[in-house]
């Protein structure tokens, strides 16, 4: 399980529950809004390795040099692990060549959006490219969760292929209790929560102690 926080309260929460991952994130900011440099030193240090910490980057556009300066800046941070979004349908090739000398050192993620038309067959490009994972999750958060726009046989596609492939691979995007049972029999490494782990399910409020438990339980 991978819970988004945006805080050292939040974190401490996820860190309580048992989270597997506890991934920041700022969802103000967009779909992979990026927390503060500064802040995520701190979440860092308070969970001090006792669970693997992600970081977004930021909803940035395909640029390589753009792409590699916020990763090699969040990476500074000492996260375990680096997101990576890949959004549009442009100069996917160029940033991958272009964070290669980084993923050899380091775990990056590549996220692919369901509601943009994620291409599957960059899937082998991403594993050449050195990269320790891919996601797959929904750019947009007010028009539907990831199985409005993938069905089970798409998503099972995704994840035998990227596990094929020795990615790890999870799945989010505004996914709720409800779609744990259809998720959980594809087999992905993890699946990803925000909203659902939030007071009124919406995930630009604070995480609600009880629901990060509650979810935790569903998926054992």
């Amino acid at each position: 399980m991978l819970a988004s926080v945006t805080s050292v309260e939040e974190a401490l929460i996820a860190l309580d529950a048992g989270v597997d991952m506890i991934d920041l994130k700022n969802p103000s900011a967009g779909a992979l809004g990026a927390l503060e440099p500064a802040l995520v030193k701190r979440i860092v240090l308070e969970i001090d390795r006792r669970r693997m910490v992600s970081a977004t980057i930021g909803d940035l556009a395909m640029e390589p040099s753009l792409i590699v300066k916020a990763t090699k800046m969040m990476i500074e941070t000492g996260v375990d692990v680096v997101k990576i979004g890949f959004f549009g349908q442009r100069n996917y090739i160029d940033c991958l060549e272009a964070l290669k000398s980084l993923s050899a050192k380091n775990k990056l993620i590549a996220v692919l959006f369901a509601d943009e038309n994620p291409d599957f067959s960059l899937l082998p490009l991403i594993a050449e490219a050195g990269f320790y994972g891919v996601m797959l999750d929904t750019a947009n958060k007010s028009n539907g969760h990831l199985l409005s726009y993938l069905s089970v046989d798409e998503l099972l596609e995704f994840v035998t292929c990227s596990l094929a492939l020795r990615l790890e691979t999870g799945l989010a995007g505004s996914i709720q209790a409800g779609h744990i049972k259809a998720l959980r029999g594809i087999k992905p490494s993890y699946l990803g929560f925000r909203g659902a782990l939030c007071e009124h399910n919406k995930r630009v409020l604070g995480l609600d102690p009880i629901k990060v438990l509650n979810i935790k339980n569903m998926l054992h």
